[in-house]
């Protein structure tokens, strides 16, 4: 697992020792990841070293006038320069007030019995601290809903939810994920559902819905913890992986399927 990790967005809150900054550079990278990785992962890499050193102080001092030439110029897919500069300043204004982003997620999961209710809680709470002097410098923000959706609508929510796996589960031994946020339980979690993960589920049978969806990854989820009741997710990265390197594409060769460890239990 350890050498896919640099073909995956958690690369990049991994490269930071400070919670404060990993969890906002995880955020941003989670928000970002959607399409081809190739391209997300090369406009992440040139939105952290425009960031610098502490991504958190970045976002937190963040001067729309002083960073206009580079987010004016930021365009990918169905965001602008001023979702993300949206986004970054909103989440520094979370981290200002409250210190940890954290604690806002575990806060409204305590108070609302349901991580559906906490993440929804999560993206109002980003995009209503929105700086109004990012309007005012880049104009308002294009798709900032596609960043930050609300889970009630019964969309999969899966750049949230791998947000929250990242954040909440491994930690120091973990090869892959951080576990910096202690306040919530791995049992609460909910798979990231993607094309990838959606295809290798269907194969082996952990779920027999096709709609990306919030149900079908509760599903996918229910289905896992019969393997692990207390941390069902931990299998997320090497499902999704198994579809993301080629390893389970999406038309089955017989030289792909021959190789494949889980063939004996492949519906497909």
């Amino acid at each position: 697992m350890a050498a896919r990790v640099e073909h995956d967005p958690v690369r990049f809150p991994r490269r930071y020792p400070r919670p404060a900054d990993a969890e906002m550079a995880g955020l941003l990278a989670a928000c970002l990841a959607y399409g081809k990785a190739e391209v997300f992962l090369q406009k992440l890499e040139g939105l952290f070293a425009y960031m610098g050193p502490s991504p958190s102080a970045f976002a937190q001092e963040f001067e729309p006038e002083r960073h206009r030439e580079f987010f004016a110029g930021f365009v990918y897919r169905f965001n602008t320069g001023a979702d993300l500069a949206a986004l970054v300043s909103a989440a520094g204004r979370l981290q200002a007030r409250g210190g940890r982003i954290g604690l806002v997620v575990a806060e409204a999961l305590r108070a609302q019995g349901s991580l559906q209710g906490a993440l929804a809680e999560l993206s109002a709470r980003l995009r209503g601290a929105l700086d109004p002097r990012v309007e005012r410098a880049f104009g308002p923000p294009r798709a900032l809903s596609h960043l930050l959706p609300d889970p009630r609508r019964g969309g999969a929510t899966k750049r949230l939810l791998l947000y929250l796996r990242w954040m909440v589960r491994g930690g120091a031994q973990d090869p892959v994920d951080l576990g910096i946020w202690t306040g919530i339980p791995t049992r609460a979690l909910v798979i990231p559902l993607d094309t990838h993960l959606t295809r290798v589920s269907l194969r082996l049978g952990l779920t027999a819905r096709r709609d990306a969806s919030w149900r079908t990854a509760v599903e996918i989820t229910e289905a896992l913890r019969c393997l692990d009741a207390e941390d069902p997710v931990r299998f997320d990265f090497a499902l999704c992986h198994l579809g993301m390197s080629g390893a389970c594409p999406a038309r089955p060769a017989s030289a792909s399927c021959a190789q494949c460890r889980l063939l004996p239990v492949c519906r497909h």
